[in-house]
């Protein structure tokens, strides 16, 4: 296990059985704000992940390049023993019944190797405040899903009174953007999307963006 110090808040854990993976996460987030923590999994079988004791961090990225079952044992410690943590997984490519079954498990971010390495640096922050880092087509069929397989429907109908602002931050929410950068966007002062965001969140009646995001591609699937 190696460290990366930094001053910023955000902790980031990489864990991966290969060394050469975690050797080129620490290259991609060098240059970046977080301090990172590359913890090599020194197992790759089911019962040794389900009792690891991980370092503490605000993000966990997990390397899926071990058998299913294995990284669902890892992943399940994780969200147990860390609760208040985010999860990323990265593999060589996600089909949607395995991006299914991680989404349902807590996922929040989904990403490929050759995805990561554009990507991570801005994932990072957006999966950390509880928001998702996930191909909108695949989160869509999740939240299809979840629709078909519990037949059950979210409280929607009632939100059609979106401003314009609004309408254009909420927008900007499904593109994977922060707060920063939807302010960027829209040429506006950053706590003016905060002020626009606890607006959408009230109306919608949820607490978190992600949630926020998954009735919006409810609402877009239900319109004809």
């Amino acid at each position: 296990m190696a460290t990366k110090r930094s001053n910023s808040k955000l902790t980031v854990c990489i864990l991966s059985p290969h060394p050469l993976v975690l050797s080129e996460f620490e290259r991609l987030l060098a240059k970046s704000q977080f301090k990172v923590i590359l913890k090599q999994l020194e197992s790759t079988l089911a019962p040794d992940l389900r009792t690891l004791d991980p370092p503490k961090a605000n993000v966990y990225v997990v390397d899926a390049h071990a058998a299913r079952p294995a990284t669902g044992a890892l992943l399940t410690n994780l969200l147990e023993r860390c609760p208040e943590s985010r999860l990323m997984v990265v593999g060589e490519q996600h089909s949607d019944a395995n991006s299914f079954s991680m989404l349902r498990l807590g996922v929040k971010g989904l990403l490929t190797y050759v995805e990561a390495r554009d990507q991570l640096i801005r994932a990072l922050p957006l999966v950390a405040a509880g928001g998702f880092w996930v191909p909108r087509s695949v989160l869509s069929g999740f939240v299809d899903s979840i629709l078909s397989g519990q037949g059950r429907r979210l409280k929607t109908d009632s939100v059609t009174n979106l401003s314009r602002r609004e309408q254009e931050v909420l927008d900007s929410l499904l593109e994977n953007l922060s707060n920063k950068e939807i302010a960027s966007k829209l040429n506006i002062a950053e706590r003016t999307v905060k002020f626009h965001v606890s607006n959408l969140l009230s109306k919608f009646g949820v607490r978190r963006r992600a949630d926020l995001i998954l009735l919006t591609f409810q609402r877009r699937m239900a319109t004809p």
